[in-house]
């Protein structure tokens, strides 16, 4: 059996995504572990500014106003979004399961391929341009600390990110 290939999502994976792992296993028998972070640990300046990048002042004012969100709201919104991929994702590889992940999203896709001694790594996110550009996204956060290449895919297209 080949090493297993962790996946860390933000997004709820689908048809194209499926693809693209699809694409990687290569018809191998690798198992594919799927993470989902309950808290994205989102940073309230780098969403305004992401925002405004996009030009969508509407929602970068709103998200500049609006309250915490509810601990209890966000692990069962990462639930869903894990249903959906792991139903996405099934019958690739050797078999697919996940969890949803506690604390740092980066720090739970580190330790989960250090315990299963995974040879490959993969970040799915949406774009973000300033995480993006300034290379403080989740996949080159965990490649810093992994010491080996982390393929960042973005959600629902064929686009790999730069990491």
């Amino acid at each position: 059996m080949s090493d297993p290939i962790v996946i860390l999502t933000e997004e709820p994976l689908g048809a194209d995504d499926r693809v693209n792992i699809e694409r990687l296993v290569d018809g191998g028998d690798a198992p594919l572990v799927v993470l989902v972070p309950a808290n994205t640990e989102r940073h309230l300046l780098v969403d305004f500014l992401e925002n405004l990048s996009l030009l969508d002042i509407a929602k970068a004012f709103r998200e500049l106003t609006s309250h915490a969100p509810d601990p209890a709201f966000e692990r069962a919104a990462a639930a869903e979004t894990l249903t959906v991929s792991l139903n996405a994702l099934a019958g690739l590889g050797g078999g697919v399961t996940g969890e949803v992940v506690d604390g740092g999203a980066v720090q739970g896709l580190v330790a989960k391929v250090k315990d299963l001694g995974a040879g490959q790594a993969v970040v799915i996110t949406r774009p973000h341009a300033i995480a993006d550009t300034f290379h403080t996204d989740w996949a080159n956060k965990a490649q810093d600390e992994l010491g080996l290449p982390v393929l960042h895919l973005y959600a629902g297209s064929g686009f790999i990110g730069d990491s």
